[in-house]
């Protein structure tokens, strides 16, 4: 599922289909959407796609599903949970209910005070954990998810899962390199859970989803809480008010619902990727660091299973 909102040329995608880079192009005008996606399918620069909507200033354009979807079908929207939990934090931190990003990760988790007496380990910060360069190891792409030596997988086989991401071995400086790792959302719905007293599913229900008027939502468990990397699932035309209020600012109907501040921090590019990509806190960026949060020519994505945004 992909859902665009066009401000300029500036482009939120949320997905968890696929499609492939140009798409937006060619959709970005006023026009004949529906002739325009069967084209593209026709010539196959789209594929396997459930669901597109495309909106312009708060007003929605066109909508496509595909096969058994529809706009009351809730869709699992895999590792853009992850965006999804980068902007709760943000909320709760303003709340005063987790600690900021500066703060060293492991006094976070005094349960574990036996892992900082590791060297190395009192350098990572939560800042570390939202860009995910902690700097430890973590395999979640050279892998499949259905090979046991994924580090998801491992995760979720843990007797602790959170304990089994801090004690992950130092591999690197922290804040250097980028390393795909969703222990490391895992541990920020651990710090939201702490901090709130609340599950995060409850928690994102009502910081999150019911001041902007959502529908259902559902989140799978593991270990019995909330799947904080890839359980979240949602319906289309939900997900499409997520991009409108991010590109709005964090404001929905007058309401400052995620701090702006934080929405400008979070997307703000910290480490490269791959070109033209970067990776700010639990978003990537397809833009070089400045500016006001939305910016013509700014690409801010976040992506799921099989998803690409398009360039």
């Amino acid at each position: 599922m992909t859902a665009f909102e066009f401000d300029r040329r500036a482009v939120l995608a949320m997905g968890a289909a696929f499609m492939v880079s140009g798409a937006h192009r060619a959709m970005a005008g006023d026009g004949d959407f529906p002739a325009r996606l069967a084209q593209m399918q026709r010539d196959g620069r789209v594929a396997g796609l459930h669901a597109l909507l495309v909106s312009r200033g708060g007003k929605v354009l066109f909508e496509h599903y595909g096969g058994t979807f529809g706009p009351t079908v809730l869709h699992d929207l895999r590792s853009v949970t992850k965006s999804v939990v980068g902007m709760l934090y943000g909320i709760a931190l303003a709340g005063g209910k987790v600690p900021p990003p500066e703060a060293k990760l492991y006094d976070q988790f005094p349960e574990y005070a036996d892992l900082v007496r590791q060297p190395g380990r009192g350098r990572i910060t939560v800042a570390h954990v939202l860009s995910m360069t902690l700097g430890t190891e973590w395999d979640e792409l050279t892998t499949s998810y259905g090979d046991w030596r994924n580090s998801m997988m491992e995760l979720e086989r843990s007797p602790d899962g959170y304990r089994f991401v801090l004690d992950r071995p130092i591999m690197g400086e922290p804040g250097v390199k980028w390393n795909y790792n969703g222990g490391a959302t895992a541990l920020l719905g651990r710090l939201i859970t702490k901090g709130t007293g609340e599950k995060l599913s409850d928690y994102a229900r009502r910081a999150l989803f019911d001041p902007l008027g959502l529908g259902p939502t559902e989140w799978s468990n593991v270990q019995d809480a909330a799947n904080a990397a890839s359980g979240l699932r949602m319906r289309a035309p939900d997900l499409l008010r997520v991009g409108q209020m991010v590109l709005a600012g964090g404001a929905w109907q007058g309401r400052q619902i995620v701090p702006w501040a934080w929405l400008r921090q979070s997307t703000t590019p910290v480490v490269p990727i791959e070109n033209p990509f970067h990776y700010g806190w639990h978003w990537y960026i397809g833009e070089a660091a400045g500016g006001a949060l939305i910016r013509a020519e700014r690409l801010i994505v976040a992506t799921g299973w099989a998803a690409s945004a398009c360039s």
